[in-house]
């Protein structure tokens, strides 16, 4: 006989969106079951942002320590101790784990069920035994690495990003089959740490993102020694388990056979929505994820599905603003809309690449020729040249009365950089805001006040300005 339990929100998935979700209607007042069958903290913490960015650092550590000679500084030869960098990178998880924890939650008075949960009805879950029934559900369960039907695939152990960092030590040869920000962030790392890495991608990398600003990341990768091979389908896997074996074709129908020591496979992600029972809700959805509305409601109005679950952009910091967004229509029961036109992403390689709105094809696609491109080089920047990072370029798609459509930005510090165009957006600020802005010097933040200026260069520096000058100048003794 299961028990049963009434509340008034119901979450499941334990990820970061359903996290913000239990804390903030918890602390609200609101009486919260949270359902999670696996860890807390859900990819993010276990298996993506986290280790992820913990490994990029020891990465970028190493890759640091072999260019201190551009600056006179002799350190001798790197070495680099596999157990040791993913010790680290277990260490950084558990340092962050107690903000996700149980203990945490329950502190907050959100009762929490440790086991796998499925709807039984329009207004019911199962879990644990227990029968859940809330005036409101809340579906964020994530997504799990897709591992395409690939002849021979199972035939080798392969990795993704869910056991990746349960290593310990650096591969010989990494082959990675995918080149989109998961792909090329850990090809990276591991290359800086010493693999050899070959990446296989069906289209180009980072497929995306503006073309010009991915041609500064893959040029770096290359100089980085790894091996880019775009356009090549991958047709099977074959080998031993100690050494495995990618089988791929070109554009042109010849096959090549890569050789490594471990397959990383990075080719996209899916909705973890197969043991939900949805369709006992009356929920729509799809191997994309579930369909919602502005709203973030399911076909079942009583029921929102939010992050990675809900398909579109699957990102940790847009499931975090789509709990804002639930907590409002759920406690509150205000009409707020989920909008993502100024949503920012980051993929954190070595230059980072930053993007939030338009590419400059979206743009010229939406507003043809209206759109003006704006871009500065980091190589006409002085902090940028005293720290030896002049790869790299901001450039900025505006229209001719300065709104500003999108922004991206190739370059050190690039996450941290895109944020004021990411608030001038979302303010619907134009150009001249940034451009006037004063920004301290010497700083990198420079280069986007210098970009958003070019906007008016053009018309400041023309022949019709110089005329006005001159007339003035007439009259003034």
């Amino acid at each position: 006989m299961s028990s049963e339990i009434k509340c008034d929100i119901c979450i499941i998935g334990a990820g970061s969106g359903g996290l913000s979700v239990a804390a903030g209607a918890a602390q609200m007042g609101a009486d919260v079951v949270l359902v999670e069958k696996g860890a807390m903290g859900g990819d993010c913490l276990n298996y993506g942002c986290v280790p992820s960015k913990a490994l990029l650092a020891a990465g970028h550590a190493a890759q640091g320590a072999r260019r201190t000679a551009q600056f006179g500084v002799s350190v001798g030869d790197i070495s680099v101790d596999g157990a040791k960098v993913f010790d680290h990178v277990r260490d950084v998880i558990a340092q962050i784990a107690p903000n996700d924890s149980v203990e945490r939650f329950e502190g907050f008075g959100v009762n929490v069920i440790q086991g796998e949960g499925w709807f039984t009805g329009p207004k019911t879950v199962e879990a644990d035994g227990k029968t859940i029934r809330a005036k409101k559900y809340v579906i964020a369960t994530g997504s799990s690495a897709f591992v395409p039907p690939i002849t021979g695939l199972d035939g080798i152990d392969i990795l993704t990003n869910e056991n990746v960092f349960n290593l310990d030590r650096i591969p010989e040869h990494l082959i990675v089959v995918g080149g989109g920000p998961i792909g090329c962030e850990l090809a990276q790392a591991f290359r800086h740490l010493g693999a050899r890495v070959t990446i296989l991608e069906m289209f180009k990398i980072m497929p995306k993102d503006d073309p010009e600003l991915v041609g500064v990341v893959r040029n770096r990768m290359l100089a980085d020694g790894i091996e880019i091979h775009e356009g090549v389908r991958v047709v099977q896997a074959q080998g031993s388990k100690e050494a495995p074996q990618i089988v791929c074709e070109d554009e042109d129908g010849r096959e090549h056979v890569v050789q490594g020591s471990h397959v990383l496979v990075a080719a996209g992600r899916r909705p973890n929505v197969g043991s939900l029972c949805l369709e006992r809700a009356g929920i729509d959805f799809s191997p994309a994820g579930i369909k919602v509305d502005a709203r973030l409601r399911t076909s079942n109005t009583n029921v929102f599905a939010i992050g990675d679950v809900a398909g579109g952009l699957q990102f940790t910091h847009v499931a975090g603003y789509q709990a804002g967004i639930v907590i409002r229509n759920a406690l509150f029961k205000l009409p707020a809309k989920a909008r993502h036109g100024s949503v920012p992403w980051v993929t954190y390689t070595d230059p980072e690449l930053a993007q939030v709105g338009l590419t400059e094809g979206q743009a010229r696609e939406q507003f043809g020729d209206s759109v003006k491109v704006l871009s500065w080089p980091f190589k006409e920047n002085d902090r940028a040249q005293a720290e030896r990072q002049r790869d790299g370029l901001v450039k900025a798609v505006v229209t001719k009365k300065g709104k500003i459509l999108g922004a991206g930005i190739a370059g050190p510090h690039a996450g941290e950089l895109i944020q004021p165009w990411v608030l001038a957006m979302e303010q619907g600020l134009k150009i001249g805001a940034l451009a006037s802005t004063i920004a301290p010097y010497p700083t990198l933040g420079e280069v986007s006040k210098r970009a958003a200026g070019s906007f008016y260069t053009p018309s400041l520096f023309s022949e019709k300005t110089r005329k006005i000058v001159r007339f003035v100048l007439k009259f003034l003794s």
